[in-house]
């Protein structure tokens, strides 16, 4: 059955529907479980269920099995096909409408221009530090990395800071920060930025200026590692290393060959290096 552009844009038109396409969006092109977006939404299972199923039918969102769970994943063939429907049938395929405004100029790392990175969890405590320690050395000069958190800690956890200064990073100006701090008028433009927790990801994400590139890197809270004092250690160590082997090849790709939408795909599949999926 052809799905009609009615249906796409009454499937948005509820608001708590809006808001669970956009948070689909912001994990796009992860899926993300039904739970999970109950959860982050403050939604009645059977209320998401029920939201997920219109958007489904409007073939604004795609559904796929992993083990027990079901993903969910924003559409945005389907969405894109909506917006050509609006565009082609509205505006007479002028070009200044209907083309997208696109900024193509390649995104060069420097030591003379160095690109600004910003990597967001909620309480700023262990992962963006960690992501934001890696960075600034892993960079060799080319990027500057900052943290920050949505909900952030007092400090960086002990385990953190015990961890890079083993590994001979000097850790006097490691703090945690609070999001607004780079939200404020004076703050640095950001060129990347990424989510490093899924917390974080499904909130509503600010309107940064410049439009800077974004992707998530989400992996497990190593806060939350039960076991003994061993095991909460290893827990840490896993995160450095994973974050060590993304912020790696994130450093490492060669920006003077890559288009935005090429460099888009790049950023997603790191951020897929060492996942548990």
């Amino acid at each position: 059955m052809e799905i009609e552009i009615t249906d796409k844009l009454g499937a948005l038109a509820h608001p708590n529907r809006l808001a669970l396409f956009r948070l689909l969006m912001r994990r796009y092109p992860d899926g993300v479980p039904a739970g999970e977006i109950a959860s982050a939404l403050a939604y009645k299972a059977n209320t998401a269920s029920a939201y997920l199923s219109v958007l489904k039918q409007a073939g604004l969102i795609t559904q796929k099995r992993t083990g027990t769970s079901l993903m969910y994943t924003a559409d945005l063939p389907g969405l894109r096909g909506m917006f050509d429907i609006l565009l082609s049938g509205c505006c007479q395929n002028r070009p200044d409408i209907c083309l997208p405004v696109m900024n193509e100029e390649k995104i060069m790392p420097s030591a003379e221009r160095p690109l600004k990175v910003l990597f967001i969890c909620t309480g700023n405590s262990a992962r963006s530090l960690l992501a934001e320690a890696i960075l600034n050395i892993e960079g060799d000069g080319k990027f500057r990395a900052y943290s920050a958190g949505t909900q952030p800690s007092p400090g960086p956890r002990p385990e953190v800071t015990a961890l890079l200064q083993a590994k001979g990073y000097d850790t006097g100006e490691l703090h945690s920060k609070n999001l607004d701090q780079f939200t404020a008028e004076d703050a640095p433009q950001m060129d990347f930025i990424f989510t490093v927790c899924d917390h974080a990801a499904n909130e509503e994400c600010p309107a940064w200026p410049g439009q800077p590139m974004s992707a998530h890197w989400g992996l497990a809270d190593p806060v939350k590692a039960e076991g003994t004092d061993a095991e909460r250690r290893l827990a840490f160590q896993q995160a450095y290393g994973v974050l060590h082997n993304r912020i790696k090849a994130f450093a490492a790709l060669p920006f003077e060959t890559l288009d935005r939408m090429s460099l888009q795909h790049q950023m997603d599949d790191i951020g897929r290096v060492n996942s548990p999926d």
